[in-house]
């Protein structure tokens, strides 16, 4: 059981990490903390998602959309490397998953597949937006993947958790492709490198 650490040590672990990071306005307080709580905290969330250009990205993972409010998720994680952070506290990027996944990111297991929708992960995980079409064929540039492997490090470090608290969207939502151009067992390796 973790509580969500303070948006101050969240700024401060990224930035450790060796991290750019942007502050979109208000965003230690922009959340969605009215809908649910926040935390207990267990994991780390990757997305990629559809978008193009760095400014629009950021502005749509902050503000959302009439059917899905904003923030979409704690940081986007830009084509250069930097990471803007957009809001802190509960926000609408996990939906609803499986209870057997967080079961075993909470052990820090192998993950079993993800054939139910029973569970709030906006409660549970931070997230990071990652910025591509998520088609297959836009490339992920290695300063952006370095970026992905650090922010989530970074998240890890300071919980005292493993790689394995790190999943993709597709792992925890059945239907769901994202993270799509490469794969969380290559980023979990990555990661738990950082960690040693």
């Amino acid at each position: 059981m973790a509580a969500p650490m303070s948006a101050s040590s969240f700024l401060d672990a990224l930035r450790d990490e060796g991290l750019t990071v942007v502050q979109v306005g208000e965003w230690r307080t922009h959340n969605r903390n009215h809908k649910g709580p926040w935390g207990p905290v267990h994991g780390v969330m990757i997305h990629h998602t559809v978008t193009k250009g760095t400014a629009n990205t950021v502005r749509i993972c902050r503000d959302g959309y009439a059917s899905l409010p904003g923030p979409l998720c704690h940081g986007v994680i830009a084509k250069d490397g930097k990471v803007h952070l957009v809001g802190y506290g509960r926000a609408n990027h996990a939906g609803l998953g499986d209870d057997d996944v967080l079961r075993a990111v909470i052990a820090e297991k192998a993950l079993p597949a993800d054939n139910e929708a029973n569970t709030d992960g906006n409660r549970h995980f931070y997230g990071f937006e990652c910025e591509n079409l998520g088609d297959g064929k836009d490339p992920w540039p290695a300063v952006q993947l370095e970026a992905i492997e650090k922010a989530a490090a970074a998240v890890c470090r300071h919980h005292g958790w493993n790689s394995r608290s790190v999943i993709g969207h597709l792992e925890w939502q059945p239907g769901k492709i994202d993270p799509r151009g490469f794969t969380m067992t290559a980023m979990r390796e990555r990661i738990a490198e950082r960690l040693k």
